[in-house]
């Protein structure tokens, strides 16, 4: 299963990072070469730009400056990163990409998805994800499952409502693209999302073997 980008999508605190470590541990064992990155960030210029949005201090940022600096740091991503790997034959386990953007900023800052792929347009370059994982679990869940010994980001310590916003995003989303993404239940058990992940990932692989 060569060349193939797989992302993973949620609200924070959902499970996305736990099931990626899985998945990528999976690939491994069985002899695939895997890589993860996470949005934003895994370049030296995304990393830069991923402590600017979410820093604390910058609360007076605006929401199109917000979504643009999303949409630079995939921009660096997908170019020097993802493409160059999907290229060399490498399977891509991205935590985050474009459907996030919608879900934060087009659906919880109110600017609309045709506004954010508008802007991103030029970002990911056509580039799509082969399979999204989307781990619905509620807002009040993930809040539950957040670690109280850190200090939440900026993101993080946005008011309920937002976070409410984003998640109905994520499940308009979901909605609009069946044939891309996987909705798993997030209250599941963390083996048997994983279980659930290899299966599809199984069968997408023979259905394009056949």
């Amino acid at each position: 299963m060569g060349g193939f980008f797989i992302t993973f999508e949620g609200t924070d605190g959902s499970g996305k990072s736990t099931q990626i470590e899985l998945l990528n541990k999976y690939f491994t064992e069985n002899g695939y070469e895997s890589l993860v990155v996470r949005e934003p960030g895994s370049t030296p210029i995304g990393e830069k730009i991923r402590d600017i949005i979410i820093d604390k201090e910058n609360k007076d940022m605006g929401h199109i400056t917000e979504a643009l600096l999303y949409a630079a740091a995939r921009a660096q991503l997908v170019e020097k990163v993802i493409v160059p790997a999907l290229r060399n034959g490498k399977i891509v386990i991205s935590d985050r990409f474009l459907d996030s953007n919608v879900a934060y900023q087009g659906y919880g800052r109110n600017l609309g998805e045709d506004v954010i792929k508008d802007i991103n347009k030029y970002a990911v370059n056509s580039l799509e994800p082969d399979v999204t994982f989307f781990l619905k679990t509620d807002p009040e869940e993930c809040m539950k499952r957040m670690d109280s010994t850190r200090e939440l980001d900026r993101l993080e310590s946005e008011k309920a409502y937002f976070h409410k916003k984003v998640y109905e995003g994520y499940i308009n989303i979901a909605e609009e693209n069946k044939e891309r993404v996987v909705v798993l239940e997030g209250r599941d058990t963390i083996e048997n999302i994983h279980q659930s992940i290899v299966s599809h990932l199984k069968n997408i692989y023979k259905a394009r073997s056949i």
